[in-house]
């Protein structure tokens, strides 16, 4: 379904944890029998990485060691695989953080032409509002030898898996025909290559939209409330959470200049209540330490210029990714088992480096 479309990977099924009416759909479609037992998400992929029990890890895209909490855990994780593999359309940190064996296979990106034996391809993707589109690149491919994504995964398929229940070339040929295939085995996707071809695609279904319909054993939408959490600290801890800066995308850093809030050139900045700073005698573009807590563990990350910000007091924000080495691998939302980047628990600690200024 193409790079950089997070709200698209559940409606395919790029999820650990599928229902069982969606695998059952998803039979019926293909007309051939899935795998029942859940993955791993995230968190569980690394944990389970750092324990010995994962082989192989293949990588569709992104950044993984950047992009994931806790990054030295992460880091030794990776390299506690036997061989990990990067599907990629450039060169990021997760390249030299591998497994025991390596390979880095690069892909097209979707800004360039996809020539198949049927002729020139496009991928969907959907955007937040459930609209799927259809992405088509126009550039020159950087080399002859690169190949789309939708290729590498039909030839290893191919290769590993055989052709007992799909003609993996032939589905590659033409992705008109992987999509016949999703709206067989999809819901929403019906008259998925026309619905497609028309401009700005098609809407998914949507019942609250559609029919003010709610899939609840009443029909009706659910209110639910929850109690906050404890928020008590120690006087001298505050709250760290993570951010990005304007020149920023995900992972990928741009430039070093945030004009959302002033910061230019650098990017090991935190930001802090100038309140809190003045009550510790701390000046801007003093240099600290910041050190994490969780669970009685500790993580540490040396040497962040203070900046004072118009931020509550006692909460503290630095960048992401570089401030993900502060965030603990098991500090996670119940239910989605997200981890908790917006409430990290830090103390601080002056650095001998630089004393700051006054401003």
């Amino acid at each position: 379904r193409g790079h950089s479309n997070v709200q698209g990977d559940r409606t395919v099924g790029i999820w650990e944890s599928p229902t069982d009416s969606f695998i059952e759909r998803m039979e019926e479609g293909l007309g051939f029998p899935l795998p029942k037992e859940h993955g791993y998400d995230v968190v569980r992929a690394i944990q389970a990485m750092l324990d010995g029990h994962v082989d192989v890890f293949f990588c569709m895209g992104g950044n993984f060691l950047s992009a994931t909490p806790d990054t030295d855990a992460t880091a030794r994780a990776l390299r506690n695989v036997g061989l990990t593999v990067q599907v990629s359309t450039k060169l990021n940190r997760s390249h030299l953080v591998t497994g025991k064996r390596a390979l880095i296979l690069p892909c097209l990106g979707r800004t360039e032409v996809d020539e198949q034996t049927g002729g020139r391809q496009f991928v969907t993707v959907e955007n937040s509002m459930g609209q799927v589109q259809r992405s088509q690149g126009a550039l020159p491919p950087a080399s002859p030898h690169l190949r789309s994504e939708s290729w590498i995964v039909a030839k290893l398929a191919e290769a590993t898996l055989g052709g007992e229940h799909l003609d993996w070339s032939h589905l590659v040929e033409d992705y008109d025909r992987i999509r016949t295939l999703m709206e067989r085995s999809l819901h929403g996707f019906d008259d998925y290559n026309v619905r497609v071809r028309q401009p700005n695609g098609f809407k998914l279904p949507n019942p609250p939209r559609d029919a003010r319909r709610f899939e609840t054993p009443s029909g009706k939408a659910h209110f639910t409330s929850h109690a906050l959490p404890d928020v008590s600290l120690q006087p001298d801890q505050f709250v760290l959470m993570t951010l990005r800066s304007h020149d920023q995308y995900n992972t990928t850093i741009y430039g070093l200049n945030d004009r959302y809030r002033g910061v230019h050139g650098h990017r090991r900045v935190l930001f802090m209540n100038a309140t809190d700073m003045v009550n510790r005698g701390w000046k801007t573009r003093q240099s600290v330490d910041i050190t994490s807590h969780f669970n009685g563990e500790t993580r540490r990350a040396e040497n962040w210029l203070l900046v004072p910000y118009d931020i509550p007091a006692g909460n503290l924000a630095a960048y992401f990714p570089e401030a993900n080495s502060l965030v603990p691998l098991h500090s996670t939302a119940e239910d989605s088992n997200t981890p908790t980047s917006k409430w990290i628990v830090c103390t601080l600690s002056s650095s001998d480096t630089n004393h700051g200024e006054e401003e």
